[in-house]
């Protein structure tokens, strides 16, 4: 069954007795990420079932956004260094 955007939520639980979190995803990217990180580091993080990870509390973070002058200079920082964005890879079918 297909999930409409609105469905495809994210919840983070923890609290503060445990170092630990739980992920309970349905975003496909960050799913792809967490899968890509568990296999990396599958002493720190681990995956309970298709959409559901623990992860060390000190991975989940909340950052303050961009200001338009630091997304500038950012960009004209990786400009001058010769930085070019990946190239996203086509889907097989």
């Amino acid at each position: 069954m297909k999930l409409s955007l609105v469905e495809q939520e994210t919840i983070l639980l923890y609290n503060q007795a445990e170092k630990t979190a739980e992920v309970y995803t349905h975003d496909p990217q960050l799913m792809g990420k967490l899968e890509r990180l568990a296999k990396k580091h599958p002493d720190q993080i681990t995956q309970k079932d298709t959409h559901n990870f623990i992860v060390p509390k000190r991975c989940v973070s909340v950052r303050e956004p961009y200001s338009a002058e630091r997304r500038k200079a950012a960009s004209e920082r990786a400009k001058a260094a010769g930085y070019k964005p990946p190239v996203p890879k086509a889907k097989a079918d």
